[in-house]
């Protein structure tokens, strides 16, 4: 969860500015099932505390095990999980998954160099590019670089001197206006990582509202929000789900000006013809835009409640994440 993994530099930098030396663990390959993807952070201190994960529980263990036992001085080192025939520094912790995990352990001492390093990749995982971060397994030396706009999350052949990994903005999700369907939609979000945002100005709607920790309720125009600097990235979702065209009409059309890379809004079929004409008349848009807006939001999974209509959106917008075209599903 890309969330997680924020959580995870921001405490290394605490720990950094402390003086403490840190251990950086960044998984870089999997293989049959596993919890965490590639890339995915966990960093721990020579107390044993630690942030994030690797897996369900027993990776982390022996970790920290290892760790307190004076392992992992080097300043870069892979460690295997999960197969037994060819564990690296002897690593026997089979997966109850039965999957297999090659771990990245970095040492990071309390250097002004590492720490500037640690704040560069912070303030990716919070910009709007994505960068490429290099990792030098001979000397630990790592910087960050321009990439491609397409390619896996971690590129690296075993032989190979450097690591790539793939740095991106946290995955957020704005929710123009409330309801019920939005309030499950934040559920969802938040489980799976995503920065959560919840827009709406009308007190005699958000009064009464329950939303899960963990989201940034803002009690404005979900427009004038998506209209300020830098609250859309390539990573963002943009939903509207309130049925109100005052609401929904506004934040899509300021939507399409930025780059979100999913802008879907809930209505019928006969909602999303009108809306679909509305805009061309009233907002302006071109048949372009109009072409980026998921209208009727979601999978077409046959959704009634207001549960299963938020799982329709979210996994429509992790498809869409991750690539993949509604022919491929």
């Amino acid at each position: 969860m890309q969330r997680l993994d924020y959580q995870v530099v921001e405490q290394a930098i605490e720990w950094q500015q402390r003086g403490e030396t840190v251990w950086l663990c960044t998984v870089i390959a999997t293989f049959g099932s596993s919890p965490r993807e590639p890339g995915s952070l966990m960093v721990a201190n020579a107390e044993g505390e630690h942030v994030g994960s690797l897996s369900g529980g027993c990776v982390e263990e022996d970790f920290l095990a290892r760790l307190s036992a004076g392992e992992y001085e080097l300043p870069a080192v892979i460690v295997r999980y999960g197969d037994q025939h060819d564990a690296v520094e002897g690593a026997p912790v089979r997966l109850p998954c039965g999957g297999i995990l090659d771990v990245l352990v970095e040492r990071l001492a309390a250097t002004p160099e590492n720490l500037t390093h640690l704040e560069q990749l912070k303030a990716s995982l919070s910009g709007e590019q994505e960068r490429a971060r290099h990792i030098r397994l001979t000397d630990g030396k790592s910087w960050l670089a321009e990439i491609e706009p397409t390619g896996p999350r971690v590129a690296w052949q075993e032989g190979e001197e450097v690591i790539k990994v793939r740095i991106g903005p946290i995955a957020k999700l704005i929710l123009a206006g409330y309801s019920t369907v939005a309030a499950a939609c934040a559920d969802f979000a938040l489980s799976l990582g995503y920065q959560v945002v919840l827009c709406d100005p009308r007190e005699e709607v958000t009064r009464q509202m329950s939303l899960p920790a963990g989201v940034d309720f803002i009690p404005q125009l979900p427009s004038r929000y998506i209209a300020t600097p830098d609250a859309c990235t390539p990573s963002t979702a943009v939903v509207a789900v309130t049925h109100d065209p005052r609401i929904d009409d506004l934040a899509i059309m300021e939507a399409v000006k930025t780059p979100a890379r999913y802008i879907g809004v809930m209505g019928s079929r006969r909602t999303t013809q009108l809306r679909a004409e509305r805009l061309r008349r009233t907002g302006g848009l071109t048949d372009a835009e109009i072409a980026r807006i998921h209208m009727p939001i979601g999978l077409d999974l046959g959704s009634k409640t207001p549960v299963e209509i938020a799982l329709a959106i979210m996994a429509d917008i992790v498809r869409v994440r991750r690539g993949r075209a509604l022919s491929e599903l």
